[in-house]
This record gives structure tokens, C-alpha cells and sequence, in this order.
């Protein structure tokens, strides 16, 4: 019988380097820029950032506020999302889309 062992990295906490790790980071850190050979790296134009998309897996922080909108707005909202529920992520949705649109730096 096995036992399934798991850790959780937390990246805010770190586990500490070893002496190895240590003394590899300031070998490189002594070593001259021109010494490291980054022609294998393209270089990012504008093209590719025309082209770049958001992580599908990326999730803003949300904000809690309290935000005063037109009643026929949110009922509208409600009416379009199964059993009323999710509308609240409709609207985010929407004002993303805006967003998106009309300010190319926000998506």
C-alpha cells in the first residue's frame, strides 16, 4: 500500500537555496553580460505583441464595492443568465468587453 505524499509551494515563502544553488547564483552573477549567449532568443516585436492573448487561466483580483446600477439594467442581467444566477459575472464580463475595447492596455 502506498501513501500519496503532497506539498504545497507557496511562492510568497520560498524554500531556501542550498549552498550549491548559492554559490551557481553568484557565479553568474560575476559573469559578464557579453558572455551569455541569448541568439537562440527571439527577440518580441510589436507583431507579437499585437498578437498576445491573456493566460486562459488567468484570474484578476476581484474588488468588493458597492456599485449603484439601473434597475431594468440588472434585471436585464438576471433574466439572461441561468436561474438569475452568474449575473453579477455577466456584468463584469460586459464591462470587460467595453474595456477591452476601448483601452487596447487593460486586456
Amino acid at each position: 500500500m502506498s501513501k500519496t505524499v503532497r506539498y504545497k509551494f507557496d511562492p510568497t515563502n520560498p524554500p531556501p537555496l542550498t549552498e550549491a544553488q548559492k554559490a551557481e547564483i553568484a557565479a553568474l552573477k560575476e559573469r559578464p553580460e557579453e558572455d551569455v549567449d541569448t541568439s537562440d532568443i527571439p527577440e518580441l516585436t510589436e507583431e507579437f505583441w499585437r498578437k498576445a492573448v491573456r493566460n486562459r487561466y488567468f484570474k484578476p483580483i476581484k474588488q468588493q464595492l458597492t456599485l449603484r446600477l439601473d434597475s431594468d439594467v440588472v434585471a436585464w442581467f438576471k433574466e439572461h443568465t441561468p436561474d438569475g444566477r452568474g449575473y453579477q459575472s455577466a456584468i463584469n464580463k460586459a464591462l470587460r468587453e467595453y474595456v477591452t475595447k476601448y483601452d487596447r492596455k487593460v486586456s
